[in-house]
């Protein structure tokens, strides 16, 4: 396994990892819009402050993290907004090997802590838990929808 920086070369690779993941279950996300994908995709990885990192098997990209470096009055954090292993290979330790490589990754570019967000009703949830994440206590997310 290796866990490198992904740079623009990559995205392709991305992508067809991101849309196996997120429009399979548990997530059932409509990325059928192909420009949206693409667009969302930038949004994450090209940045000045994008941080994407991806695991490898060989040469298969088989999991990836998208993110952001951000600093915050707590200190530097990385903030992740996507992470995923590719579905095949879930379920035998290698999301909790990436989450750690991506802990020491991180630590040697000084940041203190890693922020992420996700859904109480999907697998996610316990795999964080079990991996050192807590919940805050008083935050709330919220989202205001338009017609």
């Amino acid at each position: 396994m290796n866990v490198i920086k992904l740079e623009s070369d990559k995205f392709d690779e991305i992508k067809l990892l991101f849309k196996d993941i997120f429009m399979n279950e548990p997530w059932n996300d409509d990325w059928s819009d192909d420009n949206q994908l693409t667009e969302y995709i930038l949004d994450l990885t090209g940045n000045r402050n994008s941080l994407a990192i991806g695991l490898y098997d060989e040469n298969e990209l088989i999991g990836f993290s998208l993110g952001s470096i951000m600093h915050w009055c707590a200190g530097t954090e990385y903030y992740i907004y996507e992470f995923c292993i590719k579905r095949e290979r879930q379920h035998n330790g290698l999301g909790t090997l990436f989450l750690n490589e991506i802990e020491i990754y991180v630590k040697n570019l000084g940041i203190n802590h890693i922020f992420l967000q996700t859904e109480k009703n999907v697998p996610a949830y316990e795999f964080y838990k079990k991996n050192g994440f807590s919940e805050l206590e008083g935050h709330i997310s919220f989202v205001k929808m338009f017609d």
